[in-house]
Order: structure tokens, then sequence, then C-alpha cells
């Protein structure tokens, strides 16, 4: 009999964005790591989003806020796990920087940039701790929102 943590799937811990997207990896990459074009697309419109930290490398760390048109503030901060360049970014807000402990963690983030003949399959994947934090993510408006940024990156990259 095979081991059940071995056998156990993710998937009602896992939201997932999936996007054919008209324009480079490349571009779609830099969108995600440059601290210019993230301000223009990370939270969906009106929030703003400013970038107060970026260290973009396996242990780096991150540090944004969202605002809404009334002032709250809606911090983002995490570490890097995995970055190949063009091709992958794995981040999670389990940690706040370098390896310090977040008081409680939520998700893991694991975005792939496939590349389709000069078009890019963009793929988020928001792999949750507890099935319930899923849920919560889910009724918070997980598509919805990520897809309207997801819709703002888009036109972004066109730009680039």
């Amino acid at each position: 009999m095979a081991n059940s943590a071995e056998t156990s799937s993710t998937a009602d811990r896992e939201l997932v964005i999936t996007r054919l997207i008209d324009a480079p990896r490349e571009k779609l990459f830099r969108a995600w790591t440059e601290p210019e074009l993230i301000k223009q697309w990370f939270a969906p419109q009106p929030l703003t989003t400013t970038v107060e930290e970026i260290d973009v490398r396996p242990g780096g760390s991150h540090r944004m806020v969202m605002r809404d048109p009334e002032g709250k503030e809606y911090p983002v901060r995490g570490v890097y796990l995995e970055v190949i360049q063009n091709e992958r970014l794995v981040f999670t807000d389990a940690y706040t920087s370098a390896w310090q402990p977040s008081e409680k963690p939520f998700m893991t983030v694991v975005l792939t940039f496939d590349d389709e003949g000069g078009k890019t399959r963009y793929t988020a994947r928001a792999l949750h701790w507890t099935v319930a934090d899923c849920e919560a993510h889910e009724k918070m408006g997980f598509h919805e929102g990520w897809g309207k940024c997801t819709d703002q990156l888009a036109a972004l990259v066109a730009r680039l």
C-alpha cells in the first residue's frame, strides 16, 4: 500500500489562471520582475501598487503594497524560491525576507511562461497551505482579480 502522503493531491488547495498571451515570454518575465512594469499591472484597477523592494533570485525577497482609492493598504511580501529567467518564477509568503517565517503562510505561487511560437502560455498557480485558505482566496475573488490583473499584464506586454 502506498504512503498516503506520497499519493495525496494538492488539487483541493490550488487555484489556476492560464492564458495564451500574444507576446514573447521575455516580456512577461520582465513585467513580473521590473518594478516600473510591476506597478503598471499588478493590482486590479483602480488599486495601485508600489514596489518597495524586489530582489529576484532564490532567497531574495519582494515587498509591495497595493492601495485602494480610499487609501487602505494591502501589503504583499514574500521570498523567491526558484527563478529561471523567462521560464519560471516561484515565490511564497511563508517567509517575509531572507528566511524569516511569516506570521501566517497563505500560499506559494508558481508562474510559468511557456513559448508557443512567439506567444506565451502563461500559467499562474496559487498553491495554498490549507483547503480553507484556498476556499477563502477563491471567495475573495481570485479568478476575477487575478483574471483582471492578467488582462492588464497582457495589455502592458503588448505595448513593450
